[in-house]
């Protein structure tokens, strides 16, 4: 039996909200049976994602005519130790990822890439736009040759939101905050190691 209506759209509603605020993306096509892997930020945009590589990316090739493409976005994840819970728990790991599965096709008008790399940088900007990509902009012309614009129609959606949802409320809630804690701070040590 499918979930109600309602919940169908809180779960795509959940996901979107995943891709925009994490958009940078895992982009797999496959090639004589072997996975072509790159990171790219992506754009949601009408059931589509909207997107650029550079021409010299072997995956570049497989990134039109309709070819089939899986897309994986990846929000925050955390180890969760049964210490926070006020019940008796076993260890576990929260995280929330998107699964999409879509085909494929490239973008040729360098007008629209151009405008494209503009609104792309407009989001990516937001909300404190301290930079505004010009469209008369010398080195933005110079590279519209070297990049091409792809879109996917997304046909599947799966979401994975692993939350602690089946603990007691007070639970998810502790859960919930130690995957904020946790994620700033180990954001901030593994920088502290790696700069």
């Amino acid at each position: 039996m499918y979930p109600p209506k309602k919940h169908q759209d809180d779960n795509c509603n959940h996901m979107i909200e995943v891709i925009k605020t994490y958009p940078l993306a895992t982009v797999i096509s496959i090639k004589d049976n072997q996975p072509l892997i790159t990171h790219l930020p992506l754009i949601y945009e009408d059931q589509k994602l909207i997107g650029h590589i550079d021409i010299y990316n072997p995956q570049a090739k497989l990134l039109r005519n309709n070819n089939d493409v899986t897309v994986l976005f990846a929000g925050p994840e955390c180890y969760i130790s049964p210490s926070i819970y006020s019940t008796t728990q076993l260890p576990t790991w929260n995280y929330i990822k998107v699964h999409l599965k879509g085909k494929v096709k490239a973008i040729e008008c360098k007008a629209t890439l151009k405008q494209y790399l503009i609104t792309m940088t407009e989001f990516l900007e937001a909300p404190d736009h301290k930079y505004i990509l010009e469209p008369n902009n010398p080195r933005l012309d110079k590279n519209l040759d070297y990049i091409e614009m792809f879109e996917i129609v997304i046909t599947d959606w799966e979401g994975k939101f692993k939350l602690s949802q089946d603990k007691k409320p007070k639970d998810t809630v502790a859960a919930r905050d130690e995957l904020t804690r946790s994620n700033q701070l180990s954001i901030k040590q593994f920088l502290n190691k790696v700069f």
